[in-house]
C-alpha cells in the first residue's frame, strides 16, 4: 500500500558523530487522526540495501467511524513487507489471497510483473476502537526477478527467530542476523530486525552489512555522544562496527543489506529498473488491464493525475 502521496522527508540537523552518513526526519501525514510517517525514499537517500520505501503506521486508535480502507491498487517490481505491532488488517489480492494480518506476523507480497491488492480493517472488528501501529516497507526486486510471477506469503510470529534476555528483545523479521535466519523469502541479501533495548544497554551493528540503517520508533539512542530520538532514520557509513547505546528504553528496527546494484525508478506504487515498464504499468492500470481482487471488485484507487 501507499497510504498517502508522500513528500520527501526532511534532512536532520548536523551532528558530530562521523559514523552516520545521513539522518532523515520522517515526514508525517495526518489522515484525520491517523498518522503515517515516511522515511524512504528521500531526495538525499533513495534506498538502504534493497529497501526503497519505509512507512511507519501510527501509533493511533482507530474509531468505528475511521477505519482503514485502502482500496485495490497495483504494484510492480517490488515486494511489500507489512509488520504490525498493534491492530489487524485484512489483505486481499488478485491471486485470490484473503488473509488477516496480526501483530508480529510478516506479510510478504511479491508483485513481480504485477499484482493488485486492498488492505482494510476486518469487517468483524469495525464496531469497536482498535489500536493500530506497525511498519510497511517495500523491497526492490533484483532485475532478474522484476518480471517474476506474483506471489504471497504470511509467516506467523511464532516462526520468526528471537533472542531475549533481561536487557534486550530481538526478532529477525527478514534475512539473517546474529546467527538467526527468518523463514521469509528474500530475493537479495537483506537484514531486517526488530530490537527493544533497555536504557544504558548497548547494541552492535556489524561491519559486514554493506548498507545499514536504524529507524527509531520510540526512546533515544546515543552514538558517540550524540543522542537521536524517535522518527529518525540513521543511515550509517560502511566499513566499521557501530555501537549504539540506549539513552532511554528504546525501540528501533535495523534495516539494510546488499546494494541492489542498479538504479531503480519509483512512481506511485510502481518500482522498476526500467522507466518504460513503469509507463506500461501506468497505461495498463488506466485501461483496466490489471487483474481484479476477488471479494473487493467494486472500488479501486485511480491512477494519480
Amino acid at each position: 500500500m501507499s497510504f498517502f502521496p508522500g513528500t520527501d522527508p526532511d534532512p536532520g540537523d548536523k551532528f558530530a558523530c562521523d559514523a552516520i552518513e545521513t539522518m532523515v526526519v520522517a515526514s508525517a501525514k495526518d489522515l484525520g487522526g491517523f498518522e503515517v510517517r515516511r522515511a524512504l525514499p528521500t531526495a538525499r537517500r533513495r534506498m538502504v540495501g534493497p529497501f526503497i520505501f519505509f512507512d511507519q503506521i501510527g501509533p493511533a486508535v482507530l474509531t468505528p467511524k475511521m477505519m482503514l480502507d485502502v482500496r485495490p491498487h497495483p504494484h510492480i517490481g517490488l515486494a511489500t513487507v507489512t509488520y504490525l505491532f498493534d491492530g489487524k488488517i485484512r489483505h486481499r489480492d488478485s491471486l485470490g489471497t484473503e488473509m488477516v494480518i496480526a501483530p508480529g506476523d510478516v506479510n510478504l507480497m511479491t508483485a513481480g510483473r504485477g499484482i493488485v491488492h486492498s488492505e482494510r480493517t476486518p469487517e468483524e472488528l469495525r464496531g469497536d476502537p482498535m489500536a493500530m501501529s506497525g511498519l510497511q516497507t517495500w523491497i526492490a526486486l533484483p532485475e532478474k526477478d522484476e518480471d517474476m510471477a506474483p506471489a504471497f506469503a504470511t509467516i506467523g510470529s511464532s516462526q520468526l527467530p528471537e533472542y531475549t534476555d533481561k536487557n534486550m528483545a530481538m526478532r529477525v523479521i527478514m534475512g539473517s542476523f546474529a546467527g538467526m535466519k527468518a523463514p521469509v523469502p528474500a530475493y537479495s541479501e537483506t537484514v531486517y530486525v526488530d530490537v527493544r533495548l533497555n536504557a544504558a544497554q548497548c547494541f552492535k551493528l556489524p561491519a559486514d552489512i554493506e548498507e545499514r540503517a536504524i529507524y527509531i520508533l520510540s526512546g533515544e539512542v546515543d552514538i558517540s555522544g550524540d543522542r537521536f530520538g524517535e522518527h529518525r532514520l540513521l543511515v550509517f557509513k560502511p566499513g566499521d562496527e557501530i555501537v549504539l547505546k540506549a539513552a532511554t528504553n528504546a525501540h528501533f528496527v535495523l534495516l539494510g543489506g546488499a546494494s541492489i546494484g542498479s538504479k531503480r525508478y519509483i512512481w506511485w506504487n510502481f518500482v522498476s529498473s526500467s522507466q518504460e515498464k513503469i509507463e506500461q504499468a501506468k497505461e495498463e492500470w488506466r485501461t483496466g488491464k490489471f487483474d481484479i481482487v476477488p471479494g473487493d471488485e467494486v472500488e479501486f484507487i485511480p491512477l494519480p493525475a
